[in-house]
């Protein structure tokens, strides 16, 4: 134990010699052991979203120096693809890191009066600040200005909307819903519609000064798990505003250096009070990971989470739950929005596995998805999650699939199996691996459900 930290340590000295020296250093703060764990074990928790958002920023945006520029994928994605991450094939994204040191940026919105879409705004705490979509604002469009904590401009002439960031880096990610191969054009034509100017190039003005600009910490995991995680955490809290129900929370953390004007320097902490933060991140890291279970209820074979991502009136002070949620789905959407369930078992309460058994999903007409867009259900193997592929190249079914047979009350049957059920029941096929598999539903705008939180499907059942 005393041979890895030693390690650690050494590599991490070495690592701070990478990172920018300015601010105040530490003059004081926890003397013991136990304070200084359960200070550093509540700031890591505080900070893991930030630390994933940080994670992504660099591999997106900052190596690459790709800030204020939106990014579209203009193909889906196919079987093979191990990644752990459930491809959709129901919308293709248009993305942005938004850098508002300088000046706020404007996005532009064309009428979508046929298709869902949204724009999801997510700040460096990862809250969910804001949404540009049909719930939203409806399908008329729109000008949307993004603005950081230091602007203090008004509403310009000719936009619907500032939003305004606790942060100067923002993630914007658009979502297009796309019907198929055949509907890519059509989605692309409106992916080049969508504009995201600085406010002055959209005002027709020149450019403000450009303002002094810390340099980006290199991010590495070996020191983001670990006490060095304290020196991205304090570049970020540099990088945004306090939020006044936080205030002592920040004068906790300043006993350890943690804030927007310290630096973070190893030597000044004695060898116990180093064991002590060592010690409460892996501690921290254990509680994230313990607590995934209760993101999500399991009814009838499904696990829905539950609502677990939001701004900052419904998150706040909930900041395991936060710190669960970006280890489990970082970037997850509001449950108004988009809501995502997952299946593991069938009503007898046993694995989904194709490889000796058929199924069936059926919906009673009241049953049915209720959505104000339209919803899918997709088919994953298990573990990789990764799309199945079939002779038919289905990937999911759902309120678009015009070839579904629909009974005579309304009721669906959608038939899920590793070999055609051949006849008519092929129309209702969700084609699955021989073996292991786990289905997502998603519904996109989902309709609120009197005297219920969401929506509960009915259980899969053996055939």
């Amino acid at each position: 134990m005393e041979i890895r930290k030693n390690l650690q340590w050494y590599c991490l000295v070495l690592a701070i010699f990478m990172l920018p020296l300015a601010g105040c250093s530490l003059s004081g703060g926890a003397s013991s052991y136990e304070e200084a764990r359960a200070i550093a074990e509540e700031a890591y928790i505080f900070a893991y979203p930030m630390l994933e958002n940080y994670r992504m920023m660099q591999m997106q945006a900052i190596t690459a120096d790709n800030f204020n520029r939106l990014v579209h994928s203009t193909e889906l994605n196919g079987p093979g693809v191990a990644d752990g991450i459930r491809e959709q094939r129901d919308t293709l994204s248009s993305t942005a890191w938004l850098d508002l040191q300088a000046e706020p940026m404007v996005l532009t919105v064309p009428p979508v009066p046929d298709r869902y879409y949204s724009f999801q705004f997510i700040d460096m705490f990862a809250f969910n600040f804001a949404y540009v979509s049909p719930r939203a604002f409806g399908r008329s469009g729109g000008v949307f200005v993004i603005a950081g904590p230091d602007w203090n401009g008004k509403k310009p002439r000719g936009v619907d909307s500032v939003f305004r960031s606790e942060g100067n880096f923002v993630l914007c990610m658009g979502r297009t819903e796309v019907n198929g191969e055949d509907d890519i054009p059509n989605v692309r034509a409106i992916q080049e519609r969508y504009t995201l100017k600085p406010l002055s190039s959209w005002l027709g003005m020149a450019p403000p000064k450009a303002p002094s600009r810390d340099p980006f910490p290199l991010y590495m995991r070996i020191a983001a798990d670990s006490a060095h995680f304290i020196s991205y955490l304090n570049f970020m809290l540099g990088q945004t505003v306090q939020h006044p129900s936080e205030e002592q929370l920040y004068e906790r953390f300043g006993m350890l250096g943690i804030g927007p004007s310290y630096r973070f320097d190893a030597n000044e902490f004695s060898g116990t009070i180093r064991d002590a933060i060592d010690d409460a991140v892996e501690s921290a890291l254990e509680q994230i990971e313990d607590s995934q279970a209760v993101l999500c209820e399991e009814t009838n074979g499904w696990a829905l989470y539950r609502r677990v991502f939001g701004d900052r009136e419904r998150m706040q002070g909930l900041y395991l739950v936060r710190a669960s949620a970006a280890k489990s789905m970082l970037y997850g959407a509001d449950q108004e929005e988009t809501t995502y369930i997952n299946a593991f078992y069938d009503e007898d309460g046993d694995p989904l596995d194709a490889s000796e058994q058929n199924y069936v999903l059926r919906f009673e007409r009241d049953e049915l998805p209720p959505v104000d867009s339209f919803w899918s259900l997709t088919m994953y193997e298990s573990p990789s999650l990764s799309l199945v592929e079939n002779d038919l190249e289905r990937y999911s079914l759902g309120s678009r699939t015009s070839s579904l047979i629909y009974g005579a009350d309304g009721s669906l049957n959608i038939y899920i199996s590793a070999e055609s059920p051949g006849g008519s029941n092929e129309a209702n096929w969700l084609p699955a691996p021989a073996g292991p598999f786990s289905p997502t539903l998603r519904l996109y705008l989902p309709q609120a459900i009197p005297g219920t939180q969401h929506y509960v499907p009915p259980a899969i059942r053996k055939e």
